[in-house]
């Protein structure tokens, strides 16, 4: 039997182990921001990039000669990496908690039928011209308030006497989503305006064109919260992974934090879709990647999942503006195409289960 001094040091380092991790992870993405922010089609050195945001943040002055760059550093790119960075985050932590909730590998921030209202809800707006008093905002007011109606929907046919049962809840996620998707297939059939139909499937596919420095305070603002909430609540859902009646044992009552926690990763989903479209196998992949390394301890998990999602996310977006250069390439295309096989070699592993190795 091991003696409690071994198991100390055990605990400090796997501490110790996460910590480096962790540190490790966030120098990689201030690295990958810079360098994104840096490439496009102008390409902007690193050093000079840094320059650029010191001066941004400090108050410094730009020459004259190098306003031209410096806005098309600042008020172009910053925003769209930063934000690209925070909904990488966001998409990997509500993915960690979403698999957890329902306890199904298979399932991400999509599974619930969020993102098909979200669309449902941009399509609407785009076509129909409402929201307009909202200006470049009437999209994304009209995606997140499809989200929420999703939400709610799904929550009131999935609930019965008070319980939520993981899998009603993920057959009727999946049930309305597929009728979100006809609903938004029917109005688009009958759009008027084939540009609004471009401009509505593009959004679908998600991207980060339409980033500004008003819409990052929100999302960021959202996700952070999202995440210190759920890293409070790991050892729930480390208890909720183990089942209802286990969960029930160890006197946890499951529907409750299940219900909570389905309304704060689905109003955080919202806020996320609203800004970026969908963007699919994020939160499904990127859970899978991370506990490969962290085990499956969800406060070790949600530790590193954001950071992990963040870098993920920012290397994707400069791939989806760079490849096809003038044009963009659509960032659910580049997910799915990454994921599906990263996901496929994962599940053909043998020594790799749902939680772990």
């Amino acid at each position: 039997m091991p003696s409690p001094a071994v198991g100390v040091r055990e605990r400090l380092a796997s501490r110790a182990g996460l910590i480096a991790t962790c540190l490790v992870l966030s120098v990689v993405l201030a690295v990958s921001v810079v360098v994104a922010i840096g490439l496009g089609a102008a390409v902007v050195p690193p050093e000079q990039t840094a320059r650029y945001l010191w001066a941004a943040f400090s108050g410094g002055r730009v020459g004259a000669e190098e306003a031209a760059t410096y806005q098309i550093i600042w008020q172009i790119r910053t925003p769209r990496v930063l934000l690209a960075a925070v909904v990488g985050a966001g998409l990997s932590t509500v993915g960690v908690t979403i698999q957890a909730l329902v306890r199904n590998p298979l399932a991400d921030p999509f599974v619930l039928g969020v993102s098909s209202g979200a669309s449902v809800g941009a399509v609407a707006v785009t076509v129909t011209g409402g929201l307009a008093v909202l200006g470049v905002y009437a999209v994304s007011a009209g995606a997140f308030a499809g989200a929420l109606a999703a939400s709610l929907l799904v929550y009131a046919a999935s609930s019965s006497r008070g319980e939520l049962s993981p899998l009603r809840l993920v057959l009727t996620g999946v049930a309305l989503g597929l009728g979100f998707q006809a609903l938004m297939s029917v109005i688009i059939y009958f759009a008027p305006d084939s540009e609004a139909t471009s401009t509505v499937l593009y959004w679908t596919m998600g991207g980060f064109g339409a980033a500004t420095w008003g819409a990052l305070p929100l999302v960021a603002s959202a996700v952070l919260l999202c995440t210190a909430v759920l890293y409070r609540h790991a050892r729930a859902l480390d208890v909720l992974a183990l089942g209802d009646e286990t969960a029930r044992s160890l006197g946890i009552d499951p529907d409750r934090y299940r219900r909570s926690l389905l309304v704060l990763v689905s109003l955080v989903t919202g806020v996320m879709v609203a800004v970026s479209g969908a963007i699919g196998f994020v939160g499904l992949v990127m859970p899978h990647l991370v506990r490969m390394v962290a085990g499956a301890v969800h406060a070790r998990v949600l530790a590193v999942a954001p950071p992990a999602g963040a870098v993920f996310m920012v290397w994707v977006d400069l791939a989806s503006r760079t490849l096809v250069a003038p044009r963009e390439m659509p960032l659910g295309t580049i997910t799915a195409l990454v994921g599906v096989p990263v996901f496929i070699t994962l599940i053909r592993r043998r020594a790799y289960i749902f939680g772990g190795r």
